[in-house]
C-alpha cells in the first residue's frame, strides 16, 4: 500500500486537518497490511485482552461513525455494537468474527463517505448533538479529536504488530 503523506497539498486549515486525519487512517491500514487472519485476532497484552488489530480497526470505524453520524449529524444510528451496558467493549469483541480485510474495507468505505461529509460543511458548523456537559462541538473539533484518537490507536497497532511478527515502520 502506498501511504499518503502528512504534508498537505495546500496550506488552508481544512486541507491541513483532513490531510492529517487521512494520514492517520492510512497508517491504520499500513499497520495491518500483510497480517495473517490468526495474527489479526491475537491479543498479546495481558492487561488488555480485547486489544487486537481487528478490534482496533473495528473500534476506529465505530468511533468515526459515532462522531460524524451520531454527534455531528444528530442521527440516531442503529445496531451500534458498543451500546451495550453488559458488554461495553463489544465492538472490540465482535471484530474477531470478521476477516481483517473486510474490516479494513468497511473502514475505508466509511472514511470516503465522511470525506464527502466534511467537504460539504463549514468547519465552524456545530454538531447537532451535544457531548458531555452539553458542549456543542464544531466540525473542526471533531476532525482534531478523530486525528488524536486514530493516532493514539496507531501506537497500539504499532506495538501489537511488532510483537506479532516483528513488522515495524512509521
Amino acid at each position: 500500500m502506498t501511504r499518503n503523506s502528512d504534508t498537505p497539498s495546500a496550506w488552508d486549515e481544512r486541507t491541513q486537518l483532513t490531510t492529517f486525519l487521512d494520514y492517520t487512517r492510512d497508517t491504520v491500514r499500513a499497520k495491518c497490511e500483510g497480517v495473517s487472519e490468526e495474527n489479526a485476532r491475537k491479543a498479546l497484552l495481558p492487561g488488555s485482552p480485547l486489544m487486537t488489530l481487528s478490534g482496533l480497526v473495528n473500534h476506529l470505524r465505530w468511533v468515526e461513525y459515532w462522531w460524524f453520524t451520531m454527534v455531528f449529524l444528530g442521527e440516531e444510528g442503529e445496531n451500534l455494537p458498543w451500546i451495550d451496558d453488559d458488554d461495553p467493549d463489544r465492538e472490540m469483541r465482535i471484530a474477531l468474527d470478521f476477516p481483517i480485510e473486510q474490516l479494513l474495507a468497511e473502514y475505508a468505505e466509511q472514511s470516503a463517505r465522511y470525506r464527502e461529509l466534511v467537504a460539504a460543511h463549514d468547519l465552524d458548523t456545530k454538531a447537532k448533538r451535544p457531548i458531555r456537559g452539553g458542549l456543542q462541538v464544531d466540525l473542526r473539533w471533531i476532525l482534531l479529536h478523530l486525528t488524536e484518537e486514530t493516532a493514539r490507536h496507531n501506537g497500539h497497532l504499532d506495538i501489537l504488530r511488532e510483537l506479532l511478527d516483528g513488522v515495524t515502520g512509521d
